[in-house]
């Protein structure tokens, strides 16, 4: 079972036009921020040709099936759809294949070296941390409390 949790009041800003729709038409709002989810994690790079996107308002949870390349891109797009502003959790039960990474919520005070040395013991490895998510980072610098990162095995 592949569920990760985060903040939903941190993220990227996706779901605003969505958000004032959810209250009177809460089908047609879950479909466009699903919309908007799928096109965020296809504008990192990452393949969603047999992606199924689904998104829940009541719950904001962002549900992902069908299948994509890899494992490794399979954590990166859960990765991407879980650090969506609003979305509150992942469900990547139905995605293909399942993800062999582990997932870190950046932790207030926390650094790459910090989350290398927590996850491998040695604070050199923040590249490779780095590296299983980009595109979604462009500087090992540039994380935030509550945002979910890969961590590879």
């Amino acid at each position: 079972m592949v569920i990760v949790s985060h903040d939903p009041a941190t993220g990227q800003k996706l779901l605003r036009a969505s958000d004032a729709r959810a209250a009177s038409d809460p089908t047609a709002a879950s479909q466009a921020a699903a919309d908007a989810i799928k096109s965020y994690v296809s504008s990192q790079g990452l393949d969603t040709s047999d992606l199924q996107v689904d998104f829940d308002y009541g719950s904001g949870t962002v549900t992902l099936s069908g299948s994509v390349a890899d494992a490794e891109t399979v954590a990166k797009v859960i990765v991407a759809a879980v650090n969506v502003a609003g979305v509150s959790a992942a469900n990547a039960d139905a995605l293909d294949p399942q993800p062999t990474a582990t997932f870190y919520t950046v932790q207030p005070g926390d650094n790459m070296s910090k989350i290398a040395v927590r996850q491998y013991g040695d604070p050199n490895q923040y590249d490779t941390i780095f590296q299983a998510n980009k595109p979604m980072l462009t500087s090992p610098d540039q994380i935030y409390p509550g945002q979910v990162l890969v961590v590879p095995s």
